[in-house]
Order: structure tokens, then sequence, then C-alpha cells
């Protein structure tokens, strides 16, 4: 082979080879730290970029967009001597590639070691309840910690978070207890309200009932009171208008008389005092009609002293008595129909009322 040709051959494969390396290509995202003869001379930009072939070397290669680290859980002491197992999830972000690179051995192991540091710091001076309910606050100096630490390390931390608090499992035991008994408070005491309103409704309805059912039965006696009222008027209007003699009223008084004794509550009754004159009233109507006998009069300081003559049933005068009795009931009582309906005339109609004559 032509010697000439192996040498133009090898010319162009050496060019090929340095202009290869002199030619690199950064992705979006990414920054590389150039070191000629092992001195940083500066950080290549996402795009094409052209570096010296054999001087120039890539030491390292970052990602600057914003990554997520999560921690393993580690047991943290509290202000009350318990132990919990605490793991946290760090975002942060690359903002100098020259300081990331050399400035920190290992930047991951170094925000790890001082996330720890600074959680048993804050942990410390908190119990196990305030532990619990803090979540933000821990935060928030944990973040204000490591992001005055790695600033200088090229980082900026924009967030961290606490992903779990794991107490030991006595204590998660009691904190179940404790959590039920207080749901088994608030429960006893929403049914003990409940109750309350009820019985509060219930009374309340209770006093409207009787208040309504009260003011019925005192409309309802008024309503019947004004009735009787009216009726007694109206036969009263009607007796003193068909001038009524004392015989029909003597009459209908020992009427009534027996209705007094059909009340189951009655043991005895007691006869009035004018029954005497009211019977000796109906005789004398009925005895001009028959011939009477004279009357023997009783001896004086007998046994039958006070008696009355028109109640002996043996004499025939008391036999025309009754059946006078009978007959002025009939005429007593078809003269007390024609009151009443009269009076329920005059109660349709009321008739005029007539002067006297001076």
């Amino acid at each position: 082979m032509d010697p000439v040709v192996v040498l133009t051959l090898v010319a162009a494969i050496v060019v090929v080879f340095l202009v290869a390396s002199t030619v690199r290509i950064v992705p979006q995202a990414r920054r590389y730290n150039i070191e000629r003869f092992g001195r940083y001379r500066r950080t290549l930009q996402p795009g094409l970029n052209l570096i010296v072939p054999v001087a120039d070397r890539i030491n390292t290669k970052l990602d600057v967009r914003e990554q997520v680290y999560s921690s393993d859980p580690r047991p943290v002491i509290t202000e009350d001597n318990l132990v919990v197992n605490i793991d946290t999830v760090l975002y942060y972000q690359i903002t100098d590639p020259r300081a990331a690179a050399y400035e920190v051995a290992d930047y991951l192991q170094a925000i790890d070691q001082l996330t720890v540091t600074t959680l048993r710091n804050v942990i410390g001076s908190m119990d196990l309840e305030e532990t619990l309910t803090s979540r933000e606050e821990i935060n928030s100096r944990l973040r204000a910690v490591l992001d005055d630490a790695t600033g200088k390390w090229g980082i900026r931390v924009n967030r961290v978070e606490i992903k779990a608090i794991d107490p030991p499992a006595t204590i998660k035991e009691a904190m179940e207890k404790q959590m039920r008994a207080e749901r088994d408070k608030r429960a006893a005491i929403l049914h003990a309200e409940g109750e309350r309103q009820a019985k509060i409704l219930t009374a309340e309805g209770t006093k409207q009932k009787d208040i309504l059912e009260a003011q019925g039965r005192q409309q309802a006696m008024i309503l019947q009171a004004d009735g009787e009222a009216k009726a007694v008027e109206l036969v009263f209007q009607a007796v003193h208008r068909n001038n009524a003699d004392p015989k029909v009223l003597a009459y209908k008084y020992l009427e009534t008389l027996p209705h007094l004794a059909k009340s189951d509550n009655n043991t005895f009754w007691v006869i009035p005092g004018e029954l005497t004159e009211a019977v000796r009233t109906v005789t004398r109507a009925f005895g001009d009609q028959q011939p009477t006998e004279p009357e023997e009069e009783a001896p004086t300081g007998t046994p039958d002293e006070g008696r009355t003559p028109e109640l002996d049933a043996a004499g025939p005068l008391s036999l025309d008595a009754a059946a006078a009795a009978d007959e002025a009931g009939k005429q007593a009582a078809a003269a007390v129909n024609d009151a009443k309906a009269e009076a329920a005339e005059a109660a349709k109609s009321p008739q005029p009322q007539h002067r006297s004559k001076p």
C-alpha cells in the first residue's frame, strides 16, 4: 500500500478525532464543569460548545432542575423523653454548578446529615403532642436552617416536609384509647343534648295541648251556658206572655221532683217543704170540679196531725184528686208545648211591642 495514502488516512482520522473532541453538545437543564489541566475553567451552558482538545475535559455533569430527596426514618427524642421515628422529604435545586461540584464533596449526604441534626434540635424542644400538631413550624425552621447552610454550596432548598411521625406502639395504643374516650364523651354529650331538647319540645307541646284543650272547654261551657240562658229566657218570656197560673207551675214542680232521685250517686233525697203546698194547690184546682164530701177533722193531739188528706189513698177524695192530677198534667204538658212553640217563633221573628192606652 502506498505510504502516502496511509499518511493521508491517519491524518484524516486525527482531524476527525480532534473535531469530535472539540465539539460538546449540552442538553437543556444540564450544566457541565470544564477543567483545563486539572483546574476549573468554566461551565458549559445548554447547546453547542467548543473546548480545547486534550487540554480541556468535563469534570462533572449536573442537573439544575428541582429535585426530590427522601430520607430514611431517623429516631428523634422529644422533650418528654419519647423516641419517635421521623422521615422527611427535601425539595432542592442547584443554582451554582461550580460550588455544588467544588464546595462540598457529596451535597446529598451533607444535606441529609444537616437535616437530621436540625430536626433533633427542633424536636428536642417539643413534647409529643406539640410535635404532632406543629408540623408547619417544624418545616419552617428546617427550611430556614438548610437554606442558610446550603447557600454556599450552590444549592437552594425550596421546601422541607415531614412525611411521617411514628411514635412507639405503646404510645399509639394510648393515643387510640384517648381518642376513643373523647369520641365516646362527645357522643354521650350529643345524646344527652338530644334527649334534653326532645323533653323540652315534648313538654312545650303538652303545655300547648293543655292550654288549647282548656280554652276549648272554656269556650264550650260559655256557649252552653249562653244557650241555656237564652232557652230559659225564652221560656220565661213565653210563660209570662201566656200568663200561666200557679196551678200549672205547681204541677210542673211536682213533675220535676222524681228526676231528683234518678242519679246513681244519690243514696237519699230530701222532699222540699213546698211539696205539701204544691199538692194542695193541685188538689184545690181539681177539687172544685168534683163534688167533695166534708172532711173530718182529725182530733187534736192524734198521731195523724199535720197529715194531708189529699194524699190518703184510702178515701174517695184522693182517687178523684189523682184523676184530676192526671188530667191537669196533660193540660199542663200541652200548655208548656204551646209556650215553647210560641217562644221559638218569638225568637225567630220578635213581635212588636204594643203600648198600653192611657
